[in-house]
């Protein structure tokens, strides 16, 4: 199981314990910025996360909320670790920023669910298949990224061999085995690729046939993301058909996809039967 040590996942604690101690205190955020002389728009975005926050300014919007000695500076803690530079840091130019929300939240996970409708989700990808599916999606003109999002995808997949993995489910569509990305020989490594892969104990992929017809998995590709930490709330990232992601957390949505995800492992493959049509697959091309 991964340990919690994403700056990703420290920044969004950090806005969880800003906004949990003002409302304790009972107090609206203009109300904040008055009495500390801030404009209103400077403790919306430390709230929001949009902008950091000096230690200075934060032991004084603690101290106003009337947060104990000792639980500020676990704060202050926890704002340092925040601040901290990850690996997906030097990628920012070449990501939006919901990407890298995600790659900070997957790095730090626990359980990660993953669907995936129309290819071979990030993770599970050949470099090849990565190289042929980015050229795919992206337009001329912004073919100059290509290398970085490819680099960046490579380097998420550090996440399957590290020491106490998180533990992965994989559920895919029959379409994404039979669509030849990049040509027969990527296509057919690719499918070795997964076959390997599945023989890992913490790693399951799971084939939702043809035969299953219209299911639930049709409105596109999503991941859920647990955390080792009970206090860190799940996060689902949902991802449009040109490969822009969104990472949302309310209790509701995430309930949802999880429902959706467990409907589509009931319809599938199952993981000896995927296997077996994996094999089957990558003999034949």
């Amino acid at each position: 199981m991964a340990a919690t040590q994403s700056p990703t996942v420290h920044q969004r604690r950090l806005r969880a314990e800003l906004r949990k101690a003002r409302e304790n205190s009972s107090q609206t955020q203009e109300q904040v910025a008055t009495a500390l002389e801030w404009s209103l728009s400077k403790v919306i975005r430390i709230e929001a996360g949009t902008v950091g926050i000096s230690t200075t300014d934060l032991r004084a919007l603690l101290a106003h909320y009337g947060v104990a000695d000792e639980r500020i500076t676990e704060i202050v803690a926890l704002a340092r670790s925040a601040r901290e530079r990850a690996w997906w840091s030097s990628y920012r130019k070449a990501l939006s920023q919901p990407y890298t929300d995600m790659i900070g939240y997957e790095s730090a996970a626990s359980i990660l669910r993953h669907f995936q409708p129309l290819v071979v989700p990030g993770l599970l990808q050949t470099s090849d298949y990565a190289e042929a599916i980015t050229h795919g999606l992206l337009r001329p003109e912004n073919r100059s990224r290509s290398e970085q999002l490819i680099e960046v995808r490579m380097r998420r997949q550090e996440l399957l061999e590290q020491p106490d993995p998180p533990q992965f489910y994989f559920v895919i569509d029959e379409a994404v085995v039979h669509r030849h990305v990049g040509g027969q020989n990527v296509m057919r490594n690719q499918i070795r690729r997964l076959v390997e892969l599945a023989s890992l104990p913490h790693v399951t992929i799971e084939v939702v046939p043809f035969t299953a017809g219209a299911h639930m998995g049709l409105g596109g590709a999503f991941t859920i993301i647990e955390f080792p930490d009970p206090e860190d709330d799940d996060v689902l990232s949902l991802e449009s058909e040109r490969g822009s992601v969104t990472t949302r957390d309310l209790h509701d949505e995430v309930t949802h996809y999880r429902e959706v995800f467990e409907d589509l492992r009931r319809v599938s493959l199952r993981p000896e039967g995927s296997a077996v049509l994996l094999s089957r697959l990558a003999d034949e091309i």
